[in-house]
């Protein structure tokens, strides 16, 4: 009869599963994500207590960078399954138990849980022991406080799971009787492993013969059954299902710790603790989250903590960063607002070749000599100009500049060699003692679009070299890439002759190839 009420139970779970699974989907009323916090909206102050709504408003207005712990449900939960004491004696597995809980989280992995369960062991011994076969039947009630550790809601991938599983841990208070039947005795029976077919004679004799005795005429027994409160300690795992946002069926293993070996009300070396008796609790249950929905969030072991950090993070808007002045220097690093078309360094100022205080874009007078300083508005100095200072005749340059060194890279490379760099520092030197001489720089090699952009890579690499470190305008480079008849990894400098003229800024021909 006993195991039809069992075969009964475990089709009503698995009836109860089914259905619940079944009404898990994406579009049911309460289990649909929140359009940013998964189930519930961070930024909703119903959910939070009058302790926690300062630090709301603080999170809310940006001065705190923490959202508060919103108020989540009471979980209520009912279960039973198999109650076997561990002991001296096989267990009988029509043993069983049942009880309750209530739990309340702590935060997304611990929580707390108030347990109380009721169990019925029994079992028998099948060696006949002076004159009679030990039994027991033992009815046992515990209370604990369990602390249930879960991180299995913590998911990278999904915004909530169907499943957990957790650790359980407490401590707690037990109280037991012990029933046995001293009057059993079946002639014979010395080992079970020898007579197996006493085992049904034994069983039977027990479960006829109970005169509902608590004590035995032996001494040795006289104290043992009356009923007995100690402490216990507990541990187990569990895992759960979520049927929908108020169910879940919980499925566990727990064992229970009563510090007595007594449990089984016998002890072989008739010693009482000297060795431990054990409790195993193995449950199926269903689980109900109490509380009102618009105040409360699911138990937060049912919340996934990166739902708001993720929804966040897909919601940051593109970044783009102002620039009034329109010099390419945004403002926040702009160090003066630029009139239109007037060159900037690194810092958003105006350039000043000559260092006399008018921007180059307003200076007429491009290079004015120190000793000519101060200048007007213009940028023009006020000194007069030496016997032979004037405007140096364009044929004059070559002879002037004289010979420019070349700048040479390492194969495939756009690199300036320290080398390269005290090259240029030379031509900058003479270019600034010739003020109205220009240079062309010229780069080679065009057979590929490889080689086409790789000169282009290097004659810019030197214009902007010299413009940046070494202070140079850039009116006075004429760019020329691509030539024929040097060497591809080289980049010569000459002076500019009379008349010739050319841009000294140029598009890269095939910017996908571009070397940085």
């Amino acid at each position: 009869m006993t195991s039809k009420k069992y075969t009964l139970l475990a089709g009503l779970g698995c009836l109860i599963a089914s259905t619940g699974f079944s009404q898990v989907s994406p579009t049911h009323p309460y289990t649909a994500p929140h359009p940013l916090y998964g189930t519930y909206s961070v930024t909703d102050s119903n959910y939070y207590s009058g302790k926690r709504l300062q630090q709301h408003n603080d999170f809310m207005v940006g001065t705190s960078d923490y959202p508060a712990k919103p108020r989540d449900m009471w979980e209520l939960g009912v279960k039973g399954g198999s109650f076997l004491i561990l002991g001296d004696m096989p267990a009988d597995p029509r043993s069983f138990g049942f009880g309750g809980h209530i739990r309340k989280s702590l935060g997304h992995v611990m929580s707390l849980r108030l347990e109380y369960v009721y169990g019925v062991a029994k079992g028998e011994s099948y060696n006949n022991v002076g004159g009679w076969n030990p039994n027991y039947k033992t009815t046992a009630q515990e209370l604990s406080l369990q602390a249930l550790f879960n991180i299995h809601n913590i998911r990278f991938y999904k915004d909530r799971t169907s499943m957990t599983l957790y650790g359980i841990a407490g401590v707690g208070v037990n109280t037991w009787r012990v029933k046995y039947n001293s009057t059993v005795n079946v002639p014979g029976a010395t080992s079970y492993s020898q007579q197996k077919d006493v085992v049904k004679q034994v069983r039977d004799a027990i479960n006829n013969n109970y005169d509902a005795s608590y004590y035995t005429t032996n001494a040795r027994w006289s104290t043992m059954f009356a009923g007995r409160v100690g402490p216990t300690a507990t541990a187990g795992l569990g895992v759960a299902f979520k049927l929908s946002d108020r169910v879940n069926l919980a499925i566990e293993d727990r064992l229970i710790v009563p510090f007595t070996d007594m449990y089984d009300g016998y002890s072989p070396a008739v010693v009482a603790n000297k060795s431990l008796d054990y409790a195993n609790y193995a449950s199926i249950g269903l689980n109900f989250n109490l509380g009102n929905k618009a105040k409360r969030v699911q138990p937060l072991y049912w919340l996934n903590p990166l739902n708001y950090a993720y929804g966040e993070l897909r919601r940051v808007p593109e970044i783009i960063l102002p620039d009034s002045d329109g010099d390419g220097v945004t403002d926040q690093f702009d160090q003066e607002q630029t009139p239109a078309g007037c060159p900037v360094d690194t810092h958003g100022v105006s350039r000043d070749t000559d260092g006399d205080g008018v921007p180059d874009c307003k200076d007429k007078e491009l290079i004015t000599p120190t000793y000519c300083q101060p200048v007007n508005a213009d940028g023009v100095g006020k000194c007069p100009c030496p016997e032979g200072c004037g405007v140096q005749p364009a044929t004059e340059c070559a002879t002037l500049l004289g010979a420019l060194p070349s700048v040479h890279f390492e194969n495939n490379s756009n690199t300036l060699s320290a080398d390269a760099q005290s090259s240029l520092s030379t031509v900058a030197s003479k270019l600034r003692a010739n003020p109205n001489c220009k240079v062309v720089v010229v780069g080679y090699c065009a057979a590929t679009k490889k080689q086409q952009q790789l000169s282009w890579d290097h004659v810019n690499k030197v214009i902007t070299h010299l413009q940046e470190k070494e202070g140079i305008s850039g009116d006075r480079f004429i760019f020329s890439s691509g030539q024929e008849g040097g060497d591809c990894n080289t980049v010569d400098i000459r002076a500019a002759a009379p008349g010739e003229d050319g841009p000294n800024t140029v598009a890269p021909p095939h910017p996908n190839l571009r070397k940085k």
